[in-house]
């Protein structure tokens, strides 16, 4: 197995793809552009769903990255070997070009020519089939083939290997994962790759769209068939450099390094030390992509912000049980920032925001805490018994950031208790809560592309150059945008509100456009090209050298990849129905079409 480092294995997986024929294209942001379904890039696919679609890109139908991705749905795991909120993923995808017989070759190639991997320690596992679908005997076939021995293929169910559909409806199908065999004994006789007996690491997955599932919930054969593959950098790393945390490989181990000069104490040496440490090193990491993103987050109390904030001051309560300096994260950042220098360019290109927005947290946490502290005392003077409520307790957290380890220490100092049982109640319910809201409030799916939605895209693109026109103000820029099948939400950065003269203004000049009915013209071109002819294109990076541009006549000519409407006439009237802070220095603008 050979040892390599991020940037050598990055530069493997794009070497050997663009030798059999694929363009490179750069990560996207890590905030999803008109998709209501998630707050962050979760997976490589995720900004390719268009292409997946069937919608062409503009580089061609052979495609390879890396993915800067952010999952937030087990940030109070981080701390394990393991876990990481910020991740890269290396993918490459066919959009009906290659499938299965081609794809299972070069995924042996690379496992065990490029990486060294000995073919006798490989696993993989194959969709079993259900009354649904067959069983993809074809890819154990090809397996096989290339070398890996039948005891090594593992048949699974459809919750162990099956992708899709992202909605409701869409792209689904069959997909095999990699494993690498530890040498770990099997845990029973029935021990597979679906086990979590340790036995087994995932190393790759290779998905094969070749089925939409439709409205009536049956599976039908793809007009345009997929392959989307993904390997975690983090992991794929722990396992060359024979680490036994992603926290010891190159991509954190200059980070912690940093932690330890700064608290004076030592990686591994104690279990709290080490999750504490690790705890820090991810959530600043994480935290330093999420403010340097091309469409920088900053902390608030919502949606992508909250979950920053979440990130920070998880990040400083930890630093604190290390007995950190005070504002110590700026300088852990900068060890972050040196790491990826040259690899993702916005990163030193927002370096000072990254250290600021930082260090204004820390600020803000500090004062937070104060205000926890003084509602403690409270709490305290006006304590019946010696037992603080799990309710109270609650509310400490909840309001004030008070970790439930801090106000049991307080409460020590001052000859108390704490009800933590009943803590733990009122935090589950509250998960719980959270997470049924956000199953609510995200409750599309990535393959929402309907007609509805097209329309909305295509609105804020008129909405765009409107908002630049009556404001007179060139720098009124996309931040953000979310779209549902009922309304828009568009972010752009202006320093104040508008006043119901500009939003009447605004949205006379879309309904202008509307009313025009002019063709909405589609042209592929280099990104300078679109530039000189004076299309508006933020974000124009991340989709390689060629880009699709839109006009729509006089008013709007933005590259985009989104879907879109025929003609502008389509839409209906537009009418915008709410306008609101964002964060510091950004708008948000709600708006829906009638028809």
């Amino acid at each position: 197995m050979k040892t390599l480092d991020a940037k050598a294995l990055r530069q493997l997986w794009f070497d050997f793809f663009t030798e059999r024929g694929h363009k490179i294209i750069r990560s996207a942001s890590l905030i999803p552009e008109n998709d209501p379904t998630v707050l962050f890039t979760t997976a490589g696919m995720h900004p390719l769903v268009p292409y997946l679609l069937g919608e062409k890109h503009p580089e061609g139908n052979r495609l390879a990255d890396v993915q800067k991705c952010v999952r937030t749905g087990d940030i109070d795991e981080v701390g394990d070997a393991g876990h990481c909120t910020f991740f890269e993923m290396l993918g490459n995808w066919s959009l009906g070009d290659y499938f299965k017989s081609e794809m299972i070759p070069w995924s042996y190639e690379f496992l065990t020519r490029k990486l060294g991997i000995d073919k006798d320690k490989l696993a993989v596992s194959v969709f079993a089939g259900d009354e649904d679908c067959p069983a993809d005997t074809a890819s154990a076939e090809l397996w096989e083939k290339c070398g890996i021995p039948k005891e090594n293929i593992f048949f699974l169910p459809k919750s162990n290997n099956w992708w899709g559909p992202a909605g409701i409806t869409g792209p689904c199908g069959p997909d095999t994962e990699m494993f690498i065999d530890t040498g770990k004994p099997k845990c029973s006789e029935h021990c597979s790759p679906a086990c979590d007996c340790g036995k087994y690491l995932e190393i790759w997955n290779d998905v094969f769209m070749e089925f939409n599932k439709n409205a009536d919930g049956k599976y039908e054969p793809l007009k345009q068939k997929n392959v989307d593959t993904g390997m975690g950098l983090e992991r794929t790393l722990c396992i060359l450099q024979g680490k036994k945390s992603v926290y010891e490989t190159d991509l954190f181990a200059p980070v912690i390094a940093k932690i330890s000069s700064l608290c004076g104490k030592s990686y591994g040496e104690d279990e709290n030390i080490t999750k504490a440490m690790r705890i820090v090193a991810d959530h600043v990491r994480t935290s330093v992509f999420m403010i340097g993103d091309e469409k920088g987050v900053v902390c608030s109390n919502v949606d992508q912000g909250y979950i920053l904030r979440r990130l920070l001051r998880r990040a400083i309560r930890y630093s604190k049980t290390l007995e950190l300096p005070p504002h110590s994260l700026v300088s852990i950042a900068d060890a972050v920032l040196e790491i990826y220098d040259g690899v993702y360019p916005e990163l030193n290109e927002n370096a000072d925001k990254i250290r600021d927005e930082i260090a204004r947290e820390e600020e803000r946490f500090e004062h937070t805490l104060q205000g926890g502290i003084k509602e403690f005392e409270k709490l305290r003077t006006y304590l019946v018994g010696d037992t603080i409520s799990g309710k109270a307790a609650f509310k400490l957290y909840d309001t004030y950031g008070f970790p439930i380890e801090m106000t049991v220490e307080l409460a020590a100092e001052n000859g108390l208790k704490v009800n933590v049982e009943d803590f733990e109640k009122a935090f589950k319910e509250h998960q719980e809560k959270s997470h049924q809201g956000a199953e609510q409030k995200f409750k599309g799916g990535l393959a929402d592309n309907t007609e509805k939605t097209a329309r909305l895209h295509t609105a804020t693109h008129l909405m765009h150059k409107a908002l630049k026109e009556v404001l007179h103000d060139e720098n009124a820029n996309q931040k953000g945008s979310n779209i549902t099948e009922e309304r828009l939400r568009f972010d752009f950065t202006f320093p104040r509100p508008l006043t119901p003269e500009e939003i009447r203004a605004v949205e006379d000049k879309v309904n202008e456009a509307i009313q025009a009915d002019v063709e909405i013209v589609c042209e592929e071109m280099t990104v300078d090209e679109a530039r000189k002819r004076g299309a508006v294109g933020l974000f124009a990076s991340k989709y390689g050298e060629k880009v699709k541009v839109y006009t729509m006549g006089k008013y709007s000519m933005e590259i985009c990849g989104g879907p879109h409407a025929k003609r502008t006439g389509e839409l209906g009237k537009f009418k915008i129905i709410k306008e609101q802070s964002s964060s510091a220095g950004v708008r948000r603008i709600k708006a829906i079409l009638e028809e």
